[in-house]
């Protein structure tokens, strides 16, 4: 079992399994983000001596945040996370008086309400189907017949944040060249867990968050490819950010940023490696011990690090309150849609029965969990499993 660390007075019996929603700060990260508040403490805006040492951090910060994801420092806007990126992506995308948005089903709360902004302002929402892996088309000839020539903006996840299934995008930017329009992609369950190459991709803008890849909270960014305008629809009132986006930015925070993206940069490959075999292991022992366990998305592309999975006969909130009573730390879905006991809705759009869906919970590692935790968190879920069955 992991020890307690950051100063957190835990149980050995405690084992954290959701990190979709937020993931714990690695020292080298705590230690960056300390420093700075202590050395770059200066408003990077100010003209002073201390001003423009703040100024320095935030914009080596910026250039090597922006190599790392294979864009230009000019293409980087740092937000306070993936919350307010995709918010100021769709609304800034968007000044038409009205148009067709196209969003996916179970988009994240934070791309699909600024899109529900603007349809009640008069736009069209329109929702790409997909299959019962959770994947669009693989042709434009099997999209639906939207009038693509009315469409003024496409917001879409790039990796689900509940069943880790990586959407397959090219031919919707295939109909993006055609006809002209944006396409915003929320990465922020891929920036840090997976190589992204912003450029090479080819949307219009990516949003991501620190605390995704173990970083700090309350920092992230959008990128934005150069030539493209994106109108402030809100956070006005200063210059900072080239005039996209008002306020002072949060140097120690973009420092420590930049230090978890760094250190993921560096160790890739391993921490890729270790989560997909715990991941995989993990399910084979839930299905083994457990059954019937059966594996959303299983057939698609997926995180690295999510397992979403059904246990057809148990109760997905008792399951989790009985997980929680357990030390086992894991979650529904979205962190952003706690709350809720609607069925999570990517599940319903996959085609899914109820007795899956209602019986689903997502397990997220890091690579911070060891074998010996995935072997005690299968035995426990599958002990709770029987016991509700």
């Amino acid at each position: 079992m992991r020890t307690a660390t950051c100063g957190r007075s835990t149980s050995v019996t405690e084992i954290y399994l959701d990190n979709n929603s937020t993931t714990q700060p690695l020292p080298e990260v705590i230690e960056t983000v300390a420093r700075h508040l202590c050395e770059s403490y200066g408003n990077p805006s100010s003209r002073h001596s201390i001003g423009r040492k703040a100024r320095r951090v935030l914009e080596d910060s910026r250039e090597q945040i922006a190599l790392l994801l294979g864009a230009t420092p000019a293409e980087l806007l740092f937000t306070s996370g993936g919350t307010e990126a995709n918010n100021l992506a769709v609304l800034g995308l968007t000044p038409q008086h009205t148009g067709t948005l196209l969003i996916s089903p179970g988009e994240h709360p934070s791309n699909l309400e600024p899109c529900k902004i603007r349809e009640r302002q008069g736009w069209k929402l329109e929702t790409i189907p997909v299959d019962s892996s959770g994947l669009f088309p693989a042709d434009v000839s099997s999209y639906p017949p939207f009038a693509w020539e009315q469409v003024r903006l496409a917001a879409v996840i790039l990796a689900h944040n509940e069943t880790g299934v990586i959407q397959q995008i090219e031919p919707l930017l295939e109909q993006a060249r055609r006809y002209g329009f944006p396409v915003h992609l929320d990465g922020v369950q891929v920036v840090g867990k997976l190589p992204l190459q912003f450029r090479q991709l080819g949307a219009t803008t990516l949003s991501f968050g620190a605390h995704k890849f173990h970083g700090p909270r309350g920092v992230g960014g959008l990128l934005i490819r150069e030539g493209v305008r994106l109108t402030p629809d809100f956070a006005v009132g200063g210059l900072q950010e080239t005039g996209r986006r008002a306020g002072t930015e949060p140097v120690a925070l973009i420092a420590g940023m930049a230090k978890a993206l760094e250190l993921w940069h560096k160790t890739q490959a391993a921490r890729t490696a270790h989560v997909a075999q715990l991941r995989d292991h993990f399910a084979a022992r839930l299905q083994a011990i457990a059954a019937p366990a059966i594996v959303n998305g299983e057939a698609a592309s997926r995180l690295p690090n999510t397992l979403n999975i059904s246990f057809p006969g148990a109760d997905g909130e008792a399951l989790l309150v009985a997980l929680d009573l357990e030390g086992i730390a894991c979650s529904l879905g979205s962190a952003c849609a706690s709350g809720s006991i609607e069925p999570t809705p990517i599940l319903v759009a996959m085609g899914l029965a109820p007795e899956r869906y209602r019986s689903a919970v997502r397990l997220t590692l890091s690579h911070l969990n060891t074998r010996d935790e995935i072997e005690a968190a299968a035995s426990r879920i599958a002990e709770i499993v029987k016991y509700l069955r």
